[in-house]
């Protein structure tokens, strides 16, 4: 019987899978483009160890996540870009996607648009949402963080890291769209390299910002998809054509 009502459970999630995939393909009909659907990584141990760190004072010895790698003596060595775990790995940049695909299990997505479609986005902050994004001959990690700026007024943010050089990421832009009910929301603007810190983006709010009503508005039964498209800078293009 216990099996029997696994197995059922089982066949229902995938069942509201399926739907709201199709939603999301309802949305986004944009020929081309391919739906994710991302499951969330709620930790509170990851949670509590962020937060300590970031909250002790420096005469303690304790540094946040992020300035872990100062203390590195080579220069092209990289920390873990993953900012679901306080992960020590660090390697060159050309490995960090096999880093994230083999450690953290993180999916990857080939096509020039995309849609994001996260899950369960009423879990309490903080809250994460990452998926890598493969085109134009380069990977992309995108971030989406439910994290509270004010006690007790959470926020989503969602920003894309290119997995290269600043340099490099200068040469694209990216486009996160939502839509749904008639309403439209875009977001343009310049990856950033992984080889800077996404808590650092957050904090600074050069990314996609949603408070939690604006967020419900584009959300559907608790899934927010968002529409990702990439393309090559204007100012790139015209250097090339030169």
């Amino acid at each position: 019987m216990l099996f029997f009502t696994q197995c059922f459970g089982a066949v229902l999630d995938l069942i509201h899978l399926r739907f709201q995939h199709y939603k999301a393909k309802r949305v986004f009909s944009a020929a081309g483009q391919l739906v994710c659907v991302v499951n969330p990584t709620h930790s509170l141990k990851y949670a509590s160890t962020r937060c300590a760190a970031a909250q002790a004072p420096a005469e303690q010895g304790v540094l946040p996540p992020c300035h872990h790698h100062e203390a590195v003596h080579d220069p092209q060595l990289v920390p873990c870009t993953c900012p679901l775990f306080s992960c020590q790995w660090e390697g060159h940049l050309e490995v960090v996607v096999s880093h994230l695909r083999q450690t953290h299990r993180i999916d990857i997505l080939q096509g020039a648009e995309i849609v994001f479609l996260a899950t369960d986005m009423h879990l309490p902050a903080p809250t994460d949402w990452i998926i890598m994004h493969s085109c134009l001959g380069h990977q992309f990690l995108l971030v989406l963080r439910k994290q509270e700026k004010h006690e007790g007024h959470p926020q989503f943010f969602a920003t894309m890291m290119l997995i290269g050089t600043p340099t490099q990421a200068d040469n694209f832009t990216y486009r996160l769209e939502l839509n749904r009910n008639q309403r439209r929301l875009k977001w343009e603007a310049t990856p950033r390299s992984v080889l800077e810190c996404v808590d650092s983006v957050i904090s600074d709010g050069d990314c996609l910002v949603l408070n939690t009503s604006l967020a419900q508005l584009f959300s559907d039964n608790g899934s927010l998809a968002i529409g990702i498209a990439i393309t090559t800078s204007k100012v790139h293009s015209a250097e090339a054509e030169i």
